[in-house]
């Protein structure tokens, strides 16, 4: 029998995603997918599935699931913990960085902290690909499950795993400013607004979504060419920077050409750090170069390969969380 897990509370703004939409910008269609790739990669890795599979992404508040058929797995990633109820009726703690075995009955029911959190599946949702993903543009509405976010009763279809449960170390978790390289506006700002940028802090609005993050400061001032330049392509992580002078940082979801001058663009490296601002919170920016934006993207690579070597099995169900936040002997998490 083909595990599937429905979904008994659909939680608020859990949407399917996968690594994105690729090839069809020319044709007025956004990337879209996970607003923290890395954090849905980790999720498959936990979960056993390919690292572009198609996993769930929760932004506001997290849903809960009755297995049926299976054994599967299931990755958590990021700020997410619940309890996990068997169907003989023994509960369960869960935390996150794990990868659950669930068998048939079992019942999942999960708390987010702070969004966004990722779940992975064992073979990935068995959802039918739209532009060759299964990622869902809730503004147009298709892709995932039937172009929008998960409902009560919905059912997900993964693959079969069996084995034991795994679990990992949190990802670390840069801070400190979103690094940008400036452009390719310029010609369009004075001096003083391209360090204004730098120097402001800038509060998160309301109003941001998947698609751009509205940013509130004191307003950046343009030159006489004005804020408007004639349309030109956009992605995600552009900054643009409307007449009203509080910049808008564009997202998975953005349109693909704009028409508003651009001050600079977010690195890749720093793209999924974006995902974990929430309206009210502050933020700041500081200016790379090129050089300094493939040095980035390196490292990132580089310690996502090192917290995939740390993966390990477990043969008990143990509470994860509580376990890495043990102070071991000398500080080892590892025998080896």
């Amino acid at each position: 029998m083909t595990p599937r897990l429905i979904v008994e509370n659909g939680g608020l703004a859990a949407t399917v995603q996968d690594l994105g939409r690729k090839g069809f910008r020319q044709f007025g269609v956004p990337v879209g997918g996970a607003l923290d790739p890395r954090l849905l990669a980790a999720a498959n890795e936990l979960a056993g599935a390919p690292e572009d599979a198609a996993g769930l992404e929760i932004l506001l508040a997290a849903p809960g699931f009755r297995m049926e058929g299976g054994p599967a797995r299931i990755g958590l990633a990021g700020q997410v913990e619940g309890v996990l109820t068997r169907a003989d009726g023994a509960q369960v703690r869960v935390a996150s960085w794990r990868g659950l075995i669930l068998h048939d009955g079992d019942h999942l029911a999960l708390r987010l902290m702070r969004g966004p959190a990722y779940l992975g599946f064992s073979g990935g949702l068995d959802l039918p690909p739209v532009l060759g993903s299964r990622s869902t543009f809730l503004r147009g509405q298709f892709g995932g499950f039937c172009g929008r976010a998960l409902e009560k009763g919905d059912g997900l279809a993964c693959g079969p795993a069996e084995g034991v449960a795994l679990a990992a170390a949190p990802l670390d978790e840069k801070s400190g400013p979103i690094r940008f390289i400036v452009g390719p506006q310029t010609e369009n700002f004075p001096p003083e607004a391209l360090a204004a940028f730098s120097t402001t802090d800038w509060r998160v609005g309301a109003d941001s979504d998947r698609m751009g993050m509205r940013l509130a400061g004191p307003p950046l001032r343009h030159l006489p060419a004005g804020a408007n330049i004639i349309t030109d392509g956009a992605t995600p992580g552009a900054i643009q920077v409307p007449g009203d002078g509080q910049p808008i940082v564009l997202r998975a979801d953005c349109q693909t050409s704009g028409g508003y001058a651009k001050i600079g663009c977010v690195i890749a490296a720093d793209l999924g750090r974006l995902a974990h601002f929430s309206p009210g919170d502050v933020m700041e920016f500081a200016a790379v170069d090129l050089g300094q934006a493939a040095q980035a993207r390196k490292e990132a690579r580089e310690n996502f390969a090192l917290w995939r070597a740390s993966v390990t099995a477990q043969s008990e169900e143990l509470d994860s969380g509580k376990l890495w936040s043990e102070n071991l002997i000398s500080g080892a998490t590892l025998g080896d």
